[in-house]
């Protein structure tokens, strides 16, 4: 029997002269929640749309359940759920309707549309709600709505193209507990976003960079990557004058705007803090914290992206 519900092998996508996907290659086992994670551009987009079916490789191939997506698109289709940051419900029909709908769309048995939609519902949390117009749903019940109808013929694979995107922070928080549910009965989740917080959820995550894989790994296994140097977080009022003071000065290895400060990769935590202290003293640049910090997947996402692109220079 075959444990992995995703296998791509020496994928590529081109359009024209343009490498779109460059020899991607990955599995992910069934009940896995795998976070694709890349800037804008990155491919992401376009390898899933090859692995719903809707999008034929250039070469290379990728089987999604167990079907091959070049060989067998339409089984493939019938056996993943798919949903978008764009929702793709009904917003004239009722939260009940929209389900009915989806249920004929996905070729849900009659026998079983009943179950199905008492599921969605309750998944949702939307059986209060089942007769209120979708477009008088938040964008958090929408979302749940359309997670339940992308899975209403339980599908063992399921794509989420960035979800959450302009969901506020609680309604993703929960949104996720959507997620986690899904994975403990057994479906595999294979998730894009662009929220780093997000990301620390997924069991294993691959980092894509001008069409390529360029890390995969669990989370944490990630972050223990960029541990084999030191992390400060230093908070200063003048981030791109105290950037542009440190970041050729000896034992500093990379510096990068990180929300109201900046993190600075050292290989020697005292002598680095004290020549830091030392220059900033010397050109009057304030320091309101310096301090070692253990990295987050943001810090992995922007060294990792860093050195790709100091390679392709």
């Amino acid at each position: 029997m075959n444990e992995w519900a995703v296998e791509i092998d020496n994928l590529v996508k081109t359009f024209g002269t343009f490498v779109a996907v460059d020899h991607v290659s990955l599995r992910v086992p069934k009940g896995e929640i795998f976070g694709f994670l890349g800037p804008n551009g990155a491919g992401k987009s376009t390898t899933i749309r090859m692995l719903c079916g809707l999008l034929s490789p250039t070469s290379g191939r990728a089987s999604v359940a167990g079907f091959d997506v070049a060989a067998d698109p339409e089984a493939v289709r019938r056996n993943i759920g798919y949903m978008s940051q764009k929702f793709s419900l009904y917003d004239d029909l009722t939260v009940e309707q929209n389900i009915d709908f989806f249920t004929g769309m996905y070729g849900v048995p009659r026998e079983r549309r009943r179950d199905r939609k008492d599921y969605a519902l309750q998944m949702a949390n939307l059986t209060e709600r089942r007769g209120s117009l979708t477009s008088t749903l938040s964008g958090g019940w929408k979302q749940r709505l359309a997670l339940g109808c992308a899975i209403l013929h339980d599908p063992p694979v399921v794509f989420l193209d960035e979800p959450t995107s302009g969901v506020d922070p609680i309604a993703r928080a929960g949104f996720w507990d959507l997620i986690a549910e899904l994975a403990r009965t057994g479906h595999t989740v294979f998730v894009t976003t662009h929220y780093m917080d997000e990301a620390e959820y997924c069991n294993r995550l691959a980092l894509m960079y001008a069409g390529k894989v360029i890390a995969l790994g669990a989370p944490a296994e990630l972050k223990r990557r960029l541990t084999e140097h030191n992390l400060l977080r230093l908070d200063t009022h003048s981030p791109l004058d105290t950037m542009q003071a440190i970041e050729r000065q000896e034992g500093i290895l990379d510096v990068a705007v990180f929300g109201s400060g900046l993190h600075v990769v050292v290989d020697d935590v005292k002598g680095a803090m004290a020549n830091i202290r030392r220059i900033l003293d010397s050109q009057n640049i304030p320091i309101g914290r310096l301090e070692q910090i253990e990295p987050s997947l943001e810090d992995v996402f922007v060294a990792l992206i860093e050195a790709e692109e100091q390679k392709a220079a």
